[in-house]
């Protein structure tokens, strides 16, 4: 059920044969540009980029040319090698795809935002500076002895009218700054949901979870954890290849959303679901839960392109109590547990405690 960490400092083997392990897995051939990537995951196992391979194969899901291109890696002769026959792609981009794509662009148009109001900010700082110098000078020269009254006066309307223009266009820059600054607090506003959003399924993801839960009103109480995991889904993606495993994905995060309505479901990781409720019993949420289970396991899945069955699909499911003032990680481990008990005591079933 668990994915493949990344490898640790003083696991078995040395640096070279797990290199060459990694380079296996991801269906990598031995190109020093692939060597490199590896080089970087193994050595350094706690670094930024290790964490998010950590995370991106977690279930058993294999590094794609998109994940090791985005993550800083070059993949030299093609897409990573497949180690065994897998299903042709969609035609179309998936739904993932199209997120993940829309993920990259919006955080690309933030950074560029982010740069030009930065650039005008630093014009607008100039400016200021110059319009101060400038008044500082124009004041010094009417303080000094002129001619006539009227070479004094003319010498006034001048000054008057240049500073004025100085004021015009920096009230002109000022509404620019303000218009890019409510731009910008949107495209943050959406990249901040799109930091909080599984790409695959739509979902809000683990960051979600853990943020909503630390935030739990107790007046909501109380509160259930429940822990979903499709029963072999290696077996799925091992016999239909990944795009069919993730359009399953996808159609069992849409089933729980719709049947949970108003309660919190995220993908948590591979092909573990969390769902966070309130405002109910645990004896009623497992049975809510069991009956969700129940129309999941009467769903018939079909492979697209081909239109052959894929069987049952199933759910084990732990659930437990939230108690008053609880970290997550306690009630995630205590229904991670029974999840597996679930998982023991024969898959496609609940078990509450």
């Amino acid at each position: 059920m668990r994915g493949p960490a990344a490898a640790r400092k003083g696991g078995e083997g040395d640096v070279f044969t797990r290199i060459g392990a990694f380079l296996a897995q991801h269906g990598l051939s031995p190109e020093p540009a692939h060597y490199m990537f590896a080089y970087t995951i193994v050595t350094e196992p706690d670094g930024v980029i290790a964490q998010a391979v950590a995370r991106l194969t977690d279930g058993g899901f294999r590094l794609s040319r998109r994940d090791i291109e985005t993550l800083g890696g070059t993949v030299v002769a093609g897409a990573p090698i497949a180690a065994e026959p897998v299903a042709p792609p969609p035609t179309e981009p998936s739904h993932a795809d199209l997120l993940e794509d829309a993920a990259v662009r919006l955080v690309a148009e933030t950074q560029a935002q982010v740069d030009d109001f930065a650039t005008m900010m630093r014009a607008m700082q100039d400016e200021t500076r110059g319009f101060g110098r400038d008044l500082a000078q124009s004041a010094a020269t009417l303080e000094r002895p002129r001619g006539s009254v009227a070479d004094g006066l003319g010498e006034i309307a001048r000054i008057t009218g240049t500073m004025l223009a100085r004021v015009r266009e920096a009230e002109a820059r000022l509404a620019s700054a303000t218009h890019e600054a409510d731009a910008l607090r949107t495209k943050l506003a959406e990249a901040n949901d799109t930091a909080r959003r599984d790409a695959l399924t739509g979902l809000p993801n683990r960051r979600a979870f853990e943020e909503a839960f630390a935030v739990r009103d107790e007046r909501d109480a109380p509160y259930c954890l429940a822990v979903c995991d499709i029963d072999r889904f290696k077996r799925i993606n091992d016999v239909h290849g990944h795009p069919v495993g993730d359009r399953v994905l996808s159609a069992v995060g849409r089933a729980l959303a719709e049947e949970c309505r108003g309660q919190l479901v995220v993908r948590h990781g591979g092909e573990e679901f969390a769902i966070l409720l309130h405002g109910i019993t645990l004896a009623d949420a497992a049975s809510h839960l069991d009956f969700v289970r129940s129309v999941v396991a009467g769903k018939r899945f079909r492979v697209r392109e081909s239109d052959s069955a894929i069987g049952q699909v199933t759910l084990s499911i732990g659930i437990t109590a939230v108690q008053a003032g609880e970290s997550s990680a306690a009630a995630f481990d205590r229904a991670d547990r029974l999840l597996y008990t679930a998982k023991a005591e024969g898959r496609d079933r609940v078990c509450a405690a």
